[in-house]
């Protein structure tokens, strides 16, 4: 067990827990798929519901995860002026509804296989940029290789994969792409505040980006018509609970529990299941077909996401080691949180 963390869950049951998550995550996607056949709603619409949903479930397990003592900060948060903490809130809150929006429109564009896997592959290349340059951490000559590898992996899918049966939609790449923008702004505003030793505890922040995502929502999920309409209603509502309850409440609260014994560095590499899960099921299940410029674009963005792990979890201390954005499950809650920046080192992602 990683020196420093809680004990009373073995670490191996925890890294099951960070998998199981993973797997759920993978599942949002092609829940979306469905219910835009079947529902008549839109990506702002799900997205409301998920978020709503989740949030409540999340609060009445939320007893459960404090007695396991999950993911609790490793220092007391510093106190906060309220103006500050509400803007840092609502950053937090807007960027997780752009997040979850753009990944679900990037599906109903694109397909789920090159949605899940652009969003999830450009986010952590956005967010090691963006952390160089914005908060002047160290990328390494391995973290450039990464990058690099994943920019040719965005390249293969944008002009590899333009024509034909399995063609990757230039609308969905960058719906995809506007996805990872909204995890990067997530995960590097959570680095920033952990930086200033003021962050929440990660199940707080995620409950609370839940609760701001959900009203900034409502008023486009109202105009554009938020109950669920078609000839199969008690299908979509049943694909509507499993989207609230597995991939978002079950999912975190598998995640938080295995966060408390996994480190980070493992945590990441564990969360690759989420766009392995999105890949199979779009071929098996939804008859989404894999051209040669998809798979090798695929392989190149998952090699990048290794690749950045790998450099960032060899980071000299002092140096951030938060990894390929692991300040926040993608997913997705993804597809997807906060980072716990009293120790950074054993944060963990918040994803789709």
């Amino acid at each position: 067990m990683p020196a420093g963390l809680p004990a009373g869950l073995p670490t191996g049951r925890g890294a099951a827990f960070v998998a199981l998550a993973a797997v759920a995550w993978g599942t949002a996607g092609a829940v979306a798929a469905l219910l835009f056949d079947t529902s008549g709603l839109g990506a702002i619409d799900l997205t409301f519901w998920r978020t709503a949903g989740g949030l409540v479930l999340l609060l009445a397990v939320r007893p459960l995860l404090r007695g396991r003592g999950a993911a609790r900060p490793r220092v007391r948060p510093a106190a906060q002026r309220p103006l500050r903490r509400a803007a840092s809130v609502g950053v937090m809150g807007a960027g997780f509804a752009l997040f979850q929006a753009a990944y679900f429109a990037a599906v109903d564009a694109t397909g789920l296989a090159v949605a899940t896997v652009v969003t999830l592959g450009a986010g952590p290349v956005l967010i090691a940029l963006g952390g160089r340059l914005l908060l002047g951490e160290r990328l390494g000559r391995g973290g450039a290789v990464a990058v690099a590898g994943a920019l040719a992996g965005l390249a293969v899918l944008s002009f590899g994969g333009a024509d034909g049966a399995g063609a990757v939609r230039p609308s969905g790449l960058a719906f995809a792409m506007l996805a990872a923008a909204g995890y990067t702004v997530i995960t590097l505003h959570s680095r920033r505040q952990g930086t200033a030793a003021v962050a929440a505890d990660p199940l707080t922040t995620t409950l609370s980006s839940l609760a701001v995502g959900t009203g900034l929502l409502l008023p486009f999920a109202l105009a554009d018509g938020v109950l669920p309409r078609g000839e199969d209603l008690a299908a979509s509502l049943l694909l509507l609970g499993y989207l609230a309850a597995v991939p978002t409440a079950l999912a975190y609260a598998l995640y938080f529990a295995g966060l408390a014994v996994v480190r980070a560095a493992t945590a990441s590499v564990i969360a690759l299941i989420e766009p392995v899960t999105a890949t199979l099921i779009a071929v098996t299940l939804l008859g989404e077909r894999l051209t040669a410029a998809v798979v090798v674009g695929t392989a190149l963005l998952l090699g990048a996401v290794v690749g950045l792990v790998l450099a960032e979890g060899r980071s000299a201390p002092g140096v951030s080691r938060q990894v390929a954005g692991s300040g926040q499950p993608l997913g997705v809650m993804g597809n997807g949180g906060a980072v716990d920046g009293a120790d950074r080192e054993d944060a963990g992602p918040v994803r789709e």
